[in-house]
């Protein structure tokens, strides 16, 4: 196994009732703050009325940037750094979901420099330093409340880049269960979905690394099986609802990735979906991964499928460990497709296949995808096709 690595200092306020946390919080950092959310969902709930109350109590001033859109725009992100830099922003709080989070960080790394925020994602331009980031978490998705990365969209040139940086780490972060109760059986579906895909991302390797971390993400994918369906039915079960936001933020804190260096594949193929058609991030991913298992699953790879299956799904392990292995792969479609009831394919989502060459080659950023298995633009686009 690889040396590794593993520094995550994120505050996190858990649980229900600890707003009254939020002010002196915030204070640690400074008197500006700038207060970053979605659509109108916060308001409509009393959360946005809490937040504001809380900051004016601890005698902070306020501003605000609203209508972050689900697959954030590098135009939220420019005009973010520009508040801060005229209004000298002194902390930045997102509340919301992993689009008011990923978007955030960006502005606060934005407020830092005199260049396009977008040179981050496009050039790597270098992020060294960044304003300090609070986080209200009112979706379990992206786990952006315990990590330091982000992606972001740019509709003009149709590119959804990702990028991880240590100084847009959030300072703290308060994970309130009851501030999902709202979200809809559907984006809960997707959330999982997201999750999953995280932890899968990381599992499925060649790389040998401590089985401790195996275990873990066997019980964290568990996890995710059981209490998603009861969260869809049940929005205000609290037990299933933190169990899902706290899976969400251990999915991708980096505790499960021990030294592995493998490069993730799902995610980039998925950025191509949702940068040019705008769907949600976790309903490709769920219509997607079943796809890449079934392309990826041969003879050398089937030992870690049978080890999925049997202990994320409980398949019997006496099964010969192919017919296991297939039997896992059904297991995950049927979780996504009939249990959360997620679209099956992209033709029920209007998407065909006339950009999936152009999508392939930009997942691979013009080479291979170096993962699980190593994908060229050809098996991508393979991919893509399995999916119609």
């Amino acid at each position: 196994m690889n040396n590794f690595v593993y520094d995550i200092p994120v505050r996190v306020y858990f649980g229900e009732n600890q707003l009254s946390n939020l002010g002196p919080e915030l204070a640690r950092f400074g008197k500006r703050v700038l207060l970053t959310y979605g659509g109108g969902s916060i308001k409509k709930s009393g959360l946005y009325d809490a937040v504001v109350a809380e900051i004016k109590a601890a005698g902070l001033e306020l501003f605000e940037l609203s209508g972050i859109a689900p697959n954030p725009h590098i135009a939220s992100v420019r005009r973010g750094a520009e508040i801060c830099k005229e209004e000298h922003i002194d902390v930045l709080l997102a509340v919301g979901g992993g689009s008011t989070l990923d978007a955030t960080k960006f502005m606060a790394a934005g407020a830092c420099v005199d260049f396009d925020p977008w040179l981050f994602l496009s050039e790597n331009a270098p992020i060294r330093d960044a304003l300090p980031i609070v986080t209200i978490l009112t979706l379990s998705a992206t786990g952006s409340e315990m990590d330091s990365g982000g992606v972001i969209s740019n509709p003009e040139t149709k590119d959804k880049l990702g990028r991880l940086a240590p100084p847009m780490l959030p300072k703290v972060s308060f994970l309130d269960p009851t501030n999902t109760y709202t979200v809809s059986p559907y984006q809960t579906a997707c959330g999982a979905a997201d999750i999953m895909s995280h932890i899968i991302e990381v599992y499925f390797t060649t790389e040998q690394d401590l089985q401790l971390l195996d275990g873990v993400m066997e019980l964290l994918m568990r996890t995710v099986i059981k209490y998603t369906p009861i969260a869809m039915r049940e929005p205000d079960n609290y037990e299933a609802r933190a169990n899902l936001m706290w899976t969400s933020s251990w999915a991708i804190n980096g505790f499960i990735n021990g030294g592995k260096r493998h490069e993730w594949t799902c995610h980039p193929v998925e950025h191509e979906l949702s940068a040019i058609y705008d769907i949600t991030h976790g309903l490709g991913l769920a219509i997607l991964t079943p796809r890449w298992m079934e392309y990826t699953l041969s003879e050398a790879t089937a030992p870690k499928f049978y080890q999925f299956g049997v202990n994320v799904f409980g398949i019997d392990p006496a099964l010969p460990q192919m017919e296991v292995a297939k039997k896992s792969i059904e297991m995950l479609g049927d979780f996504f497709f009939n249990t959360l009831g997620l679209n099956r394919t992209l033709s029920e989502i209007g998407i065909d296949e006339r950009n999936f060459p152009l999508m392939a080659e930009k997942a691979c950023n013009g080479g291979e995808i170096r993962g699980f298995v190593t994908l060229t633009p050809k098996d991508v686009e393979h991919i893509y096709r399995m999916c119609l």
